[in-house]
């Protein structure tokens, strides 16, 4: 028998010599070894396919921007390109990857740049805040309102940051500005002007109290000398009587009486 891995016999003969096996060699790799009955079969490595008119291995061709993979490079075959048709496009240049489909933006997203052959196309988020009716013009006679409308997805590229509205009566487009970041310092301006003013009502209420006791305390008599005969009797019962209105209210004739 013919020794394994050096020679082969693809043929039952007691005459016929043995073959020797096939060498891979350059950027040919062996994928199937030599064996008493078959020889090896040697493939070009990965990026190179074998060309049949001359033999030796050749760099697969790579399809270029805009253009997409149909048939793959492998053994004896080159790669087959196709140029990305409609809808369909390839931004990078290799001989693996087909013509992608586009990308189709979301009811809650806005067009920002149209597909093409050699690029995607390009969404963003349309935020509810964006969508504001624009400032009236001065000597604008028209009292309709400002159109409320995104952006556009039939009229060419556009960007997401600014909603541009449209006046009628005036061909002049209105941005409009209006990202979540700027309403921020807005919030902070009402919360500053909440503590402010409630610091400065409890100011004022606490003036206006200590106003009104100084002034109260101000109408009060300085010196309240009491006579001698305005001395108050006091009861049993915590009762305070003026003896010199006792005096006065009694009658007449029930002064002191003589002996």
């Amino acid at each position: 028998p013919c020794p394994p891995g050096v020679t082969f016999s693809d043929t039952a003969s007691a005459t016929e010599p043995c073959k020797p096996c096939t060498q891979c060699e350059g950027l040919q790799s062996m994928s199937a070894p030599c064996v008493e009955t078959d020889d090896a079969v040697c493939r070009c490595a990965y990026g190179y396919f074998q060309d049949e008119a001359s033999g030796s291995c050749r760099e697969c061709r790579v399809c270029e921007v805009g253009f997409g993979l149909m048939f793959p490079c492998k053994d004896s075959q080159d790669t087959v390109c196709e140029e990305c048709p409609e809808g369909t496009f390839s931004s990078e240049a290799n001989f693996v990857d087909p013509c992608l489909p586009c990308t189709t933006c979301e009811d809650n997203e806005v067009l920002v740049r149209e597909c093409t052959a050699v690029a995607d196309a390009e969404c963003r988020g349309l935020h509810p805040r964006w969508t504001t009716p624009a400032p009236s013009l001065g000597g604008s006679e028209s009292p309709e309102a400002a159109s409320r409308e995104p952006l556009s997805t039939e009229g060419g590229p556009s960007t997401a940051a600014d909603t541009a509205t449209t006046v009628m009566g005036s061909s002049q487009p209105v941005v409009t500005h209006g990202t979540s970041d700027n309403l921020i310092p807005v919030y902070c301006s009402i919360l500053a002007a909440v503590v402010v003013g409630l610091v400065a009502y409890i100011a004022f209420k606490r003036w206006n109290s200590c106003k009104q006791n100084k002034q109260g305390a101000n109408n009060r008599p300085v010196n309240q000398t009491p006579s001698p005969e305005g001395e108050k009797l006091h009861s049993d019962s915590g009762i305070s009587v003026d003896s010199q209105s006792l005096h006065e209210q009694q009658p007449p004739g029930q002064g002191t009486q003589g002996p």
